[in-house]
């Protein structure tokens, strides 16, 4: 389904603000229009933010779980309180019903005529210890009840105090977060205005290199971005292409990281065009994969690739409707040669 373009936030002042926000200094660029490696671009911010933000999000799903498991706590206890409670009326009431038992069996009398009207002193002390021993074991339930309702008493106290301690906690970090995503939201805007202007001049800015985490890719074939919802589809119709679509869309925000779907050689950049700025990467087998739209790229022609290594950031330039990455399959590096991407990946493993 065609994506529908969101406005950017109005500059109030440019990079100045937004590097004051991020603690940053604004990117140098060199005569040719390519970000220098004299002060961090706007890829690197949106970059570094993006994963802070994923960071912090994960910190907080992580606070609210435990919040949830000492919530569970507070409610087990909860309920073990109450039943002790329980238990304790009802050993009461045992106690109770005992003493007048006791009283109308004649306990109250006075022990001599208790042993003037029994019918034997053995009967009368067999029965008095028979007493004593009830009493003694409702007074001792009694009181192993009271102990324990205590304790849990004691128990549900600190677990309501780390429940709200947690509470706060996943407070700071929902705040945290937002304030990461709001500075993410204003460093995608820039980073966009970055490109539009390229694209606008016809003048690619060249490779931004960012450092990216090293984590261990052990398949030979991966998706062309982590995470996503997929958009238009392959040989699909719609008003905004005069031919059917050549490619797989995946919605995802400005600046989130795209990497090769698996190892080669960039065959070409470029920045011009209905695709504004993409990269066309050249596999084995003759095979060659187009990442489209992009907000800047992080490789330069002829550069070797691996599976999943970030080949630029996605964005919203050419004649995109929306912030996506187009990603194409062809036979050639041309457009008109290209197969359904879904089916291509998935004769490799990977299930879209």
């Amino acid at each position: 389904m065609p994506l529908r373009r969101r406005r950017p936030h109005p500059f109030l002042c440019v990079p100045v603000l937004l590097c004051a926000l991020l603690g940053t200094t604004p990117p140098a660029v060199s005569s040719e229009g390519s970000v220098s490696s004299e002060g961090p671009s706007a890829s690197a911010d949106v970059a570094r933010l993006y994963e802070e933000a994923s960071a912090a999000t994960a910190r907080y799903v992580e606070g609210r779980q435990a919040a949830r498991v000492q919530k569970t706590r507070v409610r087990k206890l909860d309920r073990l309180l109450a039943a002790e409670r329980r238990h304790m009326a009802v050993l009461h009431d045992d106690l109770g019903r005992l003493a007048s038992a006791q009283y109308r069996s004649g306990g109250g009398l006075p022990h001599s005529v208790q042993l003037f009207l029994a019918d034997s002193p053995d009967a009368l002390m067999r029965g008095r210890r028979a007493m004593l021993q009830a009493d003694l074991a409702v007074n001792s339930a009694v009181a192993k009840t009271r102990r324990a309702a205590a304790g849990l008493a004691v128990a549900k106290r600190r677990a309501d105090r780390a429940r709200r301690s947690l509470d706060r906690h996943n407070a700071r970090l929902a705040d945290l977060r937002r304030g990461i995503e709001r500075m993410l939201e204003t460093a995608r805007w820039t980073l966009q205005g970055e490109a539009d202007r390229s694209v606008a001049a016809g003048r690619c800015r060249g490779a931004v290199r960012l450092k990216q985490q090293r984590t261990p890719v052990t398949r030979a074939w991966v998706t062309p971005v982590e995470s996503y919802e997929l958009s238009a589809g392959f040989d699909s119709t719609g008003e905004r292409w005069a031919h059917r679509h050549t490619g797989q869309d995946f919605a995802v925000g400005i600046g989130a990281p795209v990497r090769s779907v698996g190892a080669g050689r960039v065959e070409s950049v470029s920045c011009g065009g209905g695709f504004g700025i993409e990269v066309v990467v050249r596999h084995a087998r003759g095979y060659f994969t187009q990442y489209a739209h992009l907000a800047a790229v992080t490789v330069d022609q002829g550069d070797r690739v691996r599976a999943g290594q970030w080949v630029g950031q996605a964005g919203t330039t050419g004649n995109s409707t929306g912030p996506h990455l187009h990603f194409e399959v062809r036979l050639t590096p041309y457009l008109g040669s290209g197969v359904d991407p879904r089916k291509w990946l998935a004769a490799r493993g990977v299930i879209l």
